[in-house]
């Protein structure tokens, strides 16, 4: 089948770009989130494509008070990968790997016009690639770019500028686990287990990226910081796998109470850093681990729905309220200067991991 992307010179594959591969997981998927500098006005957005499910979904999400406000929606694909909207939601690339706008037209109470600008050149992440036994579990690449905002959010009738917020945007591509759960499990069964953090941080001047994926053990299989000045390309970015963060956990919680970092740059500068992490922003607002709203999950031709999620009513140990990004204050120390940022702190902490004493599924 022919569509619109066919006429880019953007094949991977002999086949038409309306096929990816063969794997029924295969996605391709924007994230943006944006704060003030002061770590209010969050919001969020996450916009997902599946070819092989013939799925696509969008959604948004900002926090007002104790509130976070969520407009969901998915509609059939119809193998058009180059249609980038779904209902109110839709993204325009204004400029690649540089300006992106995101618009919601005004639906369910929610309305919105964001512009995204990036600071530097996007930084690509190593690529992610786990098994469980034989079966590969996640394969993809990212690209993560922190910016600069322009425009305005709408709830309920009350509008609130957003210029001159940062915030963060990424692209993946590849496989993850996306619609149904397989019905054929992993043998011999195991208890899942998934240990994962992310912070990009935006500094006056430059932008601190980390990440890390852990066993149980607490071994890295995919980890590293990048310190990259305003306006950098790829030569210039300073990065390294010899970083570390240790966190601590707030009691009977999965999510984190503080966390230090410390990188050792290729230059051999020493770089480290305080995380205070405050006010969580739960993924499920934007279909991570949302069970009705999983991402890649078919809804129907088209469905659109709102959520409001009250904050004061997160449980410790719920599995939908796991999965976190806390926005966080941080203070950076390079080359014995300690500068401010603001950024957040993603976290995930599925199943054991013996650093931190954890042995359950979802609690201890």
């Amino acid at each position: 089948m022919l569509t619109k992307g066919d006429d880019y010179p953007i094949h991977q594959t002999p086949e038409p770009i309306a096929y990816s591969g063969t794997d029924r997981n295969f996605y391709d998927r924007y994230f943006f989130n944006g704060y003030s500098a002061d770590g209010s006005n969050f919001f969020a957005i996450a916009f997902g494509v599946y070819p092989h499910l013939n799925v696509a979904d969008a959604h948004f999400s900002c926090i007002r008070g104790d509130t976070q406000h969520c407009l969901h929606a998915s509609r059939l694909l119809d193998m058009e990968r180059m249609d980038l909207s779904v209902g109110p939601i839709r993204i325009e690339i204004v400029e690649p790997l540089q300006i992106l706008r995101v618009v919601i037209d005004g639906q369910e109470g929610i309305s919105a016009d964001l512009t995204f600008t990036g600071r530097s050149f996007p930084v690509e992440e190593p690529r992610f690639t786990r098994r469980i036994g034989p079966r590969t579990f996640m394969d993809y690449t990212r690209l993560t770019q922190n910016g600069h905002w322009q425009g305005w959010i709408e709830v309920d009738g009350v509008r609130t500028n957003v210029s001159g917020s940062v915030g963060t945007r990424d692209r993946s591509w590849g496989i993850r686990p996306i619609g149904a759960s397989d019905p054929q499990p992993t043998v011999p069964q195991m208890v899942p287990q998934f240990y994962w953090l992310w912070s990009p941080i935006n500094f006056g001047e430059a932008s601190l990226y980390f990440h890390i994926n852990a066993d149980q053990y607490g071994r890295p299989w995919n980890s590293r910081a990048v310190w990259v000045p305003d306006g950098a390309h790829p030569e210039a970015m300073l990065e390294t796998e010899d970083c570390h963060m240790d966190i601590e956990l707030k009691p009977g919680w999965r999510h984190a109470a503080n966390a230090e970092l410390s990188a050792a740059l290729p230059d051999g500068r020493l770089l480290e850093a305080t995380f205070e992490p405050g006010a969580p922003f739960l993924m499920r607002g934007i279909g991570y681990g949302h069970p009705e709203w999983t991402h890649g999950g078919w809804k129907g031709p088209l469905v659109v729905e709102r959520e409001d999620i009250d904050l004061k009513g997160i449980t410790a140990g719920r599995a939908d309220h796991l999965h976190i990004q806390a926005i966080s204050k941080v203070q950076l120390t390079l080359d014995g200067i300690t500068q401010s940022g603001t950024g957040i702190l993603e976290q995930l902490i599925l199943g054991a991991y013996e650093p931190l004493g954890l042995t359950s599924i979802f609690n201890d």
